[in-house]
């Protein structure tokens, strides 16, 4: 379809100014965030997953899969991940770039979307910083992004994500977070995600997409309790005048069964996965809910003749072992290793992008429902005829309501319990 007519014009008037401008020549057809919500809000009980790119071996295998599946996909870094002090070499400077030349290289057509994952405001302070980079990750090829100040109190996060937004295009996917993501204390309430997401809406802002603290965790799933599905679907219904969709965070460790309930009982349309992806790309041995299998020993077990070579892997373990990493601290690797990984024979590469590959592409057909969403999206630009979609609701909520005064009055008001310090990384 790359050489179609109507796939030259979807090029043309689908792809983002700043996609645009970087890549005048391109043949990849990179797109907001909003036009992936939108395909899968139509669609129906589906999701995309949101391929967390911590190496290139996971976002060659995440495009793959969703050319495969004709699936729209989204792929992501953390700012804790890939921002100014990075443990990835994918970063939110680079991975437009990385995305377009894979694209390019490996004849991908499907829509996909380039976002900002977790970028932090813990603090006031922060705002300066930010309001200085947003710009810059959106000049280097951003096509969406994760507010994500749920770390403060109630107030200060919905104020400065209203601060904040000046900062971000308008046809740019959005994504907002109330209650800090780190598991099954302090979770978050139709109270206090309504509050975020009418604030937003009495100054003209629509969240694509609102985080919960759902039960969910970032990392190696442990607790057991996993995903709250109930909880996350009376709080969508409860959002659902707002037009805001569910992106869930955490997703490895929680079963396919669990995935599916989601996606069939929620307004979830996009779904965070990180762990998972980087120990597939690895070879190491996973189990179906994504969770690493540990040997008795409580180390990782890595598959023979699958993912890197064994000489390589053990490397990685002495490597770790010097810095004193264990589980869900051998995300620090992909930094360090990246270089060596895209040293190894060409066979040793494919088959670690061929890992995820396939593990992707099961999740999007057979847990995701994403199959064809693809079309969807591409039909939803055209209709538009233009890379921007819009909001999906006007604004509801009156604006003399929703003063910095009276933001600050209702929020003293909400009885929520943001519970203990956690762990923000997917």
């Amino acid at each position: 379809m790359s050489n179609s007519t109507e796939y030259t014009k979807l090029l043309e008037i689908g792809r983002p100014p700043n996609i645009k401008k970087l890549f005048p020549h391109s043949k990849a057809l990179i797109v907001s965030g909003k036009v992936i919500d939108r395909a899968m809000r139509i669609k129906g009980n589906a999701m995309t997953m949101a391929a967390n790119g911590r190496n290139t071996f996971v976002i060659r295998g995440a495009l793959l899969a969703a050319q495969r599946a004709n699936s729209a996909i989204i792929i992501e870094i953390a700012r804790s991940e890939g921002g100014s002090n990075a443990y990835c070499p994918i970063s939110l400077w680079n991975m437009a770039t990385f995305v377009d030349c894979i694209c390019n290289e490996l004849n991908i057509t499907i829509p996909v979307a380039i976002h900002a994952d977790h970028y932090g405001i813990k603090q006031e302070s922060d705002m300066a910083v930010a309001k200085v980079e947003v710009p810059s990750i959106f000049d280097a090829g951003i096509t969406s992004i994760a507010v994500d100040a749920s770390h403060m109190l109630d107030d200060k996060n919905l104020l400065a994500n209203i601060e904040l937004n000046s900062c971000i295009p308008s046809w740019a996917g959005l994504e907002t977070e109330v209650g800090e993501i780190k598991g099954e204390q302090g979770l978050s309430t139709v109270d206090d995600a309504s509050f975020l997401i009418k604030g937003l809406n009495a100054h003209g802002i629509c969240a694509d997409w609102i985080a919960l603290n759902n039960g969910s965790i970032h990392g190696l799933e442990a607790s057991g309790q996993g995903i709250q599905v109930e909880l996350t679907g009376e709080i969508h219904r409860a959002l659902a005048p707002y037009g805001t969709s569910g992106a869930q965070h955490g997703t490895s460790g929680n079963s396919s069964e669990r995935l599916r309930a989601i996606c069939h009982e929620t307004a979830t349309t996009k779904a965070n996965v990180a762990t998972a992806l980087q120990m597939v790309s690895w070879g190491l041995e996973v189990n179906d809910d994504g969770n690493a299998i540990l040997d008795e020993s409580g180390n990782f077990r890595k598959v023979q003749g699958e993912g890197v070579t064994e000489e390589m892997w053990q490397q990685m373990v002495s490597y770790a072992d010097e810095k004193g990493w264990k589980g869900g601290n051998y995300k620090k690797l992909n930094l360090p290793f990246e270089n060596k990984l895209c040293g190894q024979p060409r066979v040793i590469r494919e088959r670690m992008s061929a890992r995820v590959e396939e593990f992707v592409c099961n999740m999007l057909l057979n847990v995701f429902s994403a199959s064809d969403s693809a079309d969807i999206a591409k039909e939803e630009i055209l209709k538009a005829g233009s890379h921007d979609l819009g909001p999906k609701v006007e604004r509801i909520e009156d604006p003399a309501d929703w003063t910095r005064e009276k933001i600050i009055e209702k929020a003293a008001q909400l009885d929520t319990d943001k519970g203990p310090e956690g762990d923000f990384d997917d």
